[in-house]
């Protein structure tokens, strides 16, 4: 015969255990869920107006209604932007100056993250006479308006020969992106376990031995984070570019603003929203693909006090 257990009457009467299920549908979530819907329609909605003006003929364009989807899709607008595009006397679009902005982003990048990094562990882990006050005038010199120091820099690069070349836009992008990177590396190391420093010394590991085999491997989150904020900030500047460089040479958000503000012809904003976009991808790209590492090494090397 099956024995049937009936429950003791504690457990009849205390009901079910665990944690109460959170319903979906609350007010709290209602909230949540509509900040973050209206803030994001917010921001996406001048992309959505952009991307679908940039696939339309200027024909309807002119009849008026930014946001409907373009009727009949057209990629011309995106290849004269990028080909065939008038910036001044020249009319080759931004390709000239996307390739000027590539050789102004990569050894910029490059150079100021290497720099900024042997700063930053050199002011964790190897502590010097002075070293507080070259920390400081670092920090100061992360919060110097860039407007202050563009004259005086025009007469060093003139002086040394390199005023209007890509070389002299290359020195002048490592040379501010210091201060902040150096900030950031600095906070990034101070936070990795000490012992695993002090064993290395042991060990008999020099500078650069603990440098390259300890500190490095440990560091892909802040790198990740120091070669957004570069590749952002040089990619996007225009102050810079416009000053240090020529018509040659200039870099591709100059090149943008020439295309954009032309007072020849017809304005053609299917033109000027497809330029708009192709200058802007490249951030963006680098931002989607190394999302999370950014996120992870901002809060890792964020100021500590």
């Amino acid at each position: 015969m099956n024995k049937t257990t009936t429950p003791s009457p504690a457990l009849a009467t205390s009901g079910p255990s665990g944690a109460k299920p959170k319903r979906i549908i609350s007010s709290r979530n209602i909230i949540v869920y509509g900040a973050l819907f209206v803030v994001s329609a917010y921001y996406l909605l001048p992309l959505y107006v952009m991307v679908v003006t940039s696939l339309k003929g200027m024909p309807e364009i002119r009849m008026g209604n930014i946001f409907a989807p373009p009727m009949e899709i057209t990629f011309e607008p995106w290849v004269k932007a990028w080909a065939t595009a008038c910036t001044g006397l020249n009319c080759d679009g931004l390709s000239r100056g996307f390739w000027n902005s590539v050789r102004i982003t990569v050894p910029s990048v490059i150079l100021s993250i290497a720099i900024a990094s042997v700063n930053g562990y050199m002011l964790a882990n190897w502590r010097f006479k002075g070293a507080d006050t070259f920390f400081t005038i670092l920090i100061v010199g992360a919060f110097i308006p860039y407007q202050v120091m563009i004259y005086p820099i025009v007469i060093i690069l003139r002086e040394i020969g390199i005023y209007g070349t890509l070389t002299g836009l290359v020195l002048v992008h490592t040379i501010f992106g210091m201060p902040i990177l150096t900030l950031l590396f600095r906070n990034y190391f101070s936070g990795l376990p000490e012992e695993l420093f002090k064993a290395a010394r042991v060990d008999g590991a020099g500078f650069w031995g603990i440098y390259f085999r300890i500190m490095l491997p440990m560091s892909l989150p802040i790198f990740v984070v120091a070669m957004i904020i570069q590749i952002t900030g040089i990619w996007n500047d225009f102050l810079f570019g416009v000053v240090y460089t020529k018509p040659d040479t200039y870099p591709m958000t100059v090149q943008l603003n020439n295309i954009v503000n032309s007072v020849q012809g017809v304005k053609e904003y299917n033109v000027n929203m497809a330029a708009t976009l192709l200058t802007g991808a490249v951030p963006l790209i680098v931002y989607f693909l190394s999302g999370r590492l950014f996120v992870r090494g901002i809060a890792a090397g964020a100021v500590k006090g």
